[in-house]
């Protein structure tokens, strides 16, 4: 059955219409759309100056909660023809599927399409992806910001994610060089220097997150302080709109966001509000305000597990990316919007990172609750009471990532106010 219904989708597919409909409580609307994108790639099917694994065998399958129109997910949707191109492999993208039982009828389609590995981007697709490859274990499943993959011990499913706290200290500190500036201007005072922050939900992955963001920009701004707001979902442009322009009428001067869409941009441009952007630039529809953004760089890791599985060589069941591996990364600074010596000093502080010299959750440069911290117990190996069982601080810093790939910071540190924690 499965099959034949993958055949006709196919058909349909070749005349250009789109195939079913869903939605969860997670995405956009109730008329998002469910996609299937097929492409066959060239036999030379690489990038330019890029090199091609000739004679690579398999047909890949992708996931996401959303389609191009959710910067998240057109950031994995990028990535993942890149990979293929440079690969040379045969892929099929299915758009807009939910959190829910929708994310397992995919991925039984796919597999049902010849698909040998399997992908999806979204942190609710995991028990999903995990059903589905129970049921075939002879196709793998990569499951990107998930967390259950170390202690599920499958071996054709896996979890990646890469240390984007680092490209977002990094912002940060492209945001502090901002309130600096602003400071001596004087157009605000030292006190004012407050930002603010969108947030999707109080999940580990947010808080570690705005945490590192903000932790950048007081490395360069003593002084600063953020607020905080969250929407409940990962894409919402009204939501996020009104929760940056809330911020902003509460006083913030320099926004910046984790969710999806464009609505914190828009307010900030329309309100004159320099933006920290998230999943990539902003600058051609902000060019007044947009100042950098940090994003994840999937291709490597795509490159490495479809390779992998093509050779039938094991994939990593926890994967980590770096700025080493070229996994996190940043925009160019938009220069009109940002401080002068903003890229000279990104550049300063990406080395001591790359280094070592510096960590972004250095115990010595926050509190929680006036107290200094020397040793916290994390929640790494996630059960349905969430109880912590990891120390995570040692050599004087919380060792983030390292345990597992997907964050598991969720300290609340001084300095940040939460307005709204209901998600």
């Amino acid at each position: 059955m499965k099959k034949t219904l993958a055949i006709l989708l196919t058909l349909v597919l070749a005349m250009g219409v789109l195939a079913g409909c869903g939605s969860s409580g997670s995405s956009a609307a109730s008329s998002d759309t469910q996609k299937e994108e097929t492409a066959e790639a060239p036999a030379e099917g690489a990038a330019e100056g890029a090199e091609t694994a000739e004679g690579l065998n398999i047909k890949v399958g992708f996931i996401t909660l959303h389609d191009e129109n959710s910067t998240y997910d057109l950031n994995f949707i990028n990535a993942a023809k890149a990979a293929c191109e440079q690969l040379g492999v045969e892929y099929l993208i299915r758009t807009n599927i939910p959190e829910g039982q929708e994310c397992y009828d995919a991925a039984a389609d796919l597999v049902d399409a010849g698909c040998g590995i399997i992908f999806a981007d979204s942190f609710g697709h995991e028990d999903f992806m995990i059903q589905a490859a129970k049921e075939f274990p002879d196709v793998q499943f990569c499951h990107s910001t998930g967390t259950k993959a170390h202690t599920e011990g499958l071996p054709n499913y896996h979890n990646a994610f890469a240390s984007i706290y680092e490209g977002r200290y990094l912002a940060g500190v492209a945001a502090g060089m901002k309130l600096n500036e602003m400071i001596e201007a004087g157009e605000i005072t030292a006190d004012q220097a407050k930002m603010g922050y969108v947030g999707a939900f109080t999940y580990a992955e947010v808080i570690s997150g705005y945490t590192s963001f903000f932790l950048g920009a007081r490395s360069v701004c003593p002084t600063a302080t953020m607020e905080v707001t969250f929407t409940g979902s990962w894409y919402d442009e009204t939501a996020e709109k009104e929760g940056a322009t809330t911020l902003i009428n509460d006083g913030c001067v320099l926004i910046s966001q984790h969710a999806d869409s464009m609505g914190a941009p828009t307010a900030c441009e329309n309100a004159g509000v320099p933006n920290v952007s998230y999943n990539g630039s902003t600058v051609s529809a902000c060019p007044n305000t947009f100042i950098v953004s940090s994003r994840i760089d999937w291709t490597p890791y795509y490159v490495y597990a479809i390779t992998n599985a093509a050779g039938g060589e094991a994939i990593d069941t926890d994967w980590t990316g770096t700025i080493g591996t070229g996994s996190v990364v940043l925009t160019e600074v938009n220069e009109q919007a940002a401080a002068a010596g903003t890229v000279e000093k990104i550049e300063e502080v990406k080395a001591a990172l790359e280094a070592g010299t510096t960590h972004v959750f250095d115990a010595a440069a926050f509190t929680v609750g006036g107290e200094a911290l020397t040793s916290y117990m994390a929640d790494v190996d996630t059960d349905a009471a969430y109880e912590a069982d990891t120390e995570v601080i040692s050599d004087g810093y919380f060792h983030e990532s390292e345990y597992r790939s997907a964050p598991y910071f969720d300290l609340r540190i001084d300095g940040i106010t939460l307005l709204d924690e209901k998600y």
